[in-house]
């Protein structure tokens, strides 16, 4: 079995699991710029104790090719745990999160995220100047 066939993919506009990565129209290779990567963007995915988004990854893969690079690993922790019990706990954290990058070259943005019921899916989004 290949890891790849345990990867999903699909339209965010029509699948909750599906990350989105949302890069800035315009920008100057070398220079940091803003990306958003987000689950549930038009479809809101649940964010309960039982049911929950646990991280997201971001890659990079120049348009030169090679290795994709690991941008970075975001971990969402909180959903609502308590002693009280399930969605009894005072934070929740949410599947979205904005960070500054700069690279040098086009290429593309793959982010992975783990639903904990649902598994793994992906997108990109290509990068160009």
């Amino acid at each position: 079995m290949a890891f790849g066939n345990l990867v999903r993919s699909g339209d965010f506009k029509g699948e909750k699991h599906v990350p989105v990565i949302e890069l800035p129209a315009t920008m100057e290779p070398g220079t940091p710029f803003q990306v958003t990567v987000s689950v549930g963007k038009e479809i809101p995915h649940p964010n309960t104790t039982e049911h929950f988004i646990a991280w997201i990854d971001l890659f990079f893969r120049p348009a030169s090719g090679g290795f994709p690079f690991h941008v970075g690993h975001f971990d969402f922790r909180a959903h609502g745990e308590s002693a009280k019990g399930p969605n009894q706990g005072p934070v929740y954290t949410h599947p979205a999160v904005t960070f500054s990058v700069q690279v040098d070259q086009p290429g593309t943005f793959t982010a992975l995220s783990m639903c904990n019921i649902h598994g793994l899916w992906e997108s990109s989004a290509e990068l160009a100047f």
